[in-house]
């Protein structure tokens, strides 16, 4: 099962964190599933360590560690809409978005971290496209934000 493969690394799914503006977290669509914009809160509360600006390698190891905080969020609010994780034929698409530097180009690096973990928890149904797109601001200053489409049976 998917949440024991979570938990045999040490991630156990709690309640979702509730919407900080004015939109749904969640919505279905036939078998589509879309998950509104995640950042890496934990708790509901956004780390300093995944605040500000990516621009450098170092601050790519935040990135991609709060891409993967944020899919892991986009995770819980798909479990508590479905009820099991384990309704995801597969992943279609996710959208990561990067609070850099103008000069910053490694974006699709820091994304990796949800493409990469997305694919070793579900194997064959976490292959999906993406776009990782560089941006100058994200909601409570977070350094990435990511949206998640899936198909559900």
């Amino acid at each position: 099962m998917i949440e024991e493969k979570l938990e045999s690394i040490g991630i156990k799914l709690s309640n979702p964190s509730q919407p900080i503006g004015s939109y749904v977290p969640i919505l279905r669509s036939g078998n589509l599933i879309f998950v509104s914009g995640q950042i890496p809160l934990i708790d509901g509360t956004l780390p300093e360590k995944y605040k500000g600006k990516v621009s450098n390698q170092d601050s790519v190891i935040a990135g991609k560690e709060a891409s993967i905080q944020s899919t892991i969020n986009a995770l819980e609010h798909i479990k508590k809409f479905l009820g099991s994780l384990e309704k995801i034929s597969k992943f279609v698409k996710i959208t990561g978005y990067v609070n850099s530097d103008p000069s910053f180009k490694d974006q699709p690096k820091v994304i990796n971290g949800a493409s990469d973990f997305l694919l070793e928890i579900f194997g064959e149904k976490g292959k999906h496209t993406r776009v990782a797109v560089g941006v100058n601001s994200l909601p409570l200053d977070s350094i990435v934000e990511i949206d998640v489409l899936c198909e559900v049976k």
